[in-house]
């Protein structure tokens, strides 16, 4: 019974994917639903150990592995306000999947969200800044001691610390400031990301940038970032329904990606307002999009089942006993006092 349910629970989180550590990829779908079910085959044993130990867990990271192996290709060569938003296509390609292979229920509600997800995505490509610009170590460096940066890194970190203070010291462990922990890392991950990319692709089209200290710095940012992010992120979802987690942390992330972008390589430096305008409307019909794809699905397929005592030979009750999902006991009677005194009765005669 657990096993199925585990199951039953993987089929249902299978559509519900967001890019977490910075990934956009639909390996990401099988990275979260394998966590979801490594929680849950857990939950279920009588002495549970860690997550990590899990080998469908370490098979979900293989696969996201997997996917962030192209997506950290692409931040070399794109810019961040132009990849982090693309996310929402992850998100739209599990659900057709979802449908197309493990027979979920296509709804109205699924087929607006990808229309929207897909009208977002067509006005980021055409609206994103299409900048060219050369990621070398010296505007690295030059980017990562500039005044903007260095306001923007001293903000983060203090709100930072306040979230971690309240989540660790009071232990508040709601939703939302578990994926902002999340997404206050995801910037310096793409940020990090993006250099470290794109000085190798420097280094492979020009010439070599790997002997400076600041590719170094970044790949420890980029490092530590992702494996926090991976913890925060676990919590979440080990808490609280990935339904809910998805789209929360689509926004979160992309928008912490967005600003930045747009901070550390001012990628909107120049652009006209309508442009502006249009790429954040894109923005937003991709998060609509997201939050109706995952939304939350009815439980079509768990009927509940129930016990008839009418069935037991040589006895004959009025009243089926319902299971309680909300309560401790197995079951709650329908009518207390009518099959009380028949359960009564029955003993007496006995």
């Amino acid at each position: 019974m657990a096993a199925s349910a585990a199951v039953d629970e993987l089929s249902r989180n299978f559509t519900y994917w967001s890019p977490g550590a910075g990934n956009g990829s639909l390996s990401g779908a099988w990275y979260l639903g394998n966590q979801k079910y490594s929680h849950v085959q857990l939950a279920h044993q009588e002495h549970p150990g860690p997550y990590f130990k899990s080998v469908l867990w370490w098979a979900g990271t293989a696969l996201m592995a997997m996917g962030e192996t192209g997506n950290f290709a692409a931040y070399g060569f794109a810019p961040i306000t132009l990849i982090a938003p693309l996310g929402c296509m992850s998100v739209t390609g599990s659900a057709i999947i979802s449908v197309m292979f493990l027979k979920e229920n296509l709804r109205a509600s699924d087929l607006l969200g990808m229309t929207l997800a897909f009208a977002g995505t067509y006005l980021l490509v055409n609206f994103a800044p299409n900048r060219s610009q050369s990621i070398s170590a010296r505007t690295v460096h030059y980017y990562f001691v500039g005044w903007q940066f260095l306001i923007y890194v001293i903000l983060e970190i203090l709100i930072f610390c306040i979230l971690l203070y309240f989540h660790k010291r009071k232990g508040v462990k709601h939703m939302v400031i578990l994926l902002t922990l999340v997404a206050l890392l995801a910037s310096l991950t793409v940020i990090s990301v993006k250099a470290v990319s794109g000085m190798i692709t420097f280094s492979v089209m020009d010439q070599m940038q790997l002997t400076y200290p600041i590719f170094y710095i970044m790949c420890i940012i980029m490092i530590a970032s992702c494996v926090f992010q991976v913890k925060f992120l676990n919590q979440a979802t080990k808490l609280y329904n990935t339904t809910m987690v998805v789209p929360v942390n689509h926004v979160f992330f992309t928008t912490s990606a967005i600003i930045a972008g747009i901070i550390f390589y001012q990628e909107f430096l120049g652009a006209a307002f309508v442009t502006v305008f249009i790429y954040f409307f894109g923005c937003f019909l991709s998060f609509l999009g997201v939050f109706l794809v995952t939304r939350s699905r009815e439980k079509e397929h768990l009927p509940q089942s129930y016990i008839d005592f009418g069935n037991i030979p040589g006895k004959q009750m009025l009243d089926k006993i319902q299971p309680d999902s909300n309560g401790l006991s197995y079951g709650t009677l329908p009518d207390g006092s009518v099959s009380t005194k028949s359960q009564s009765g029955e003993k007496k005669e006995d």
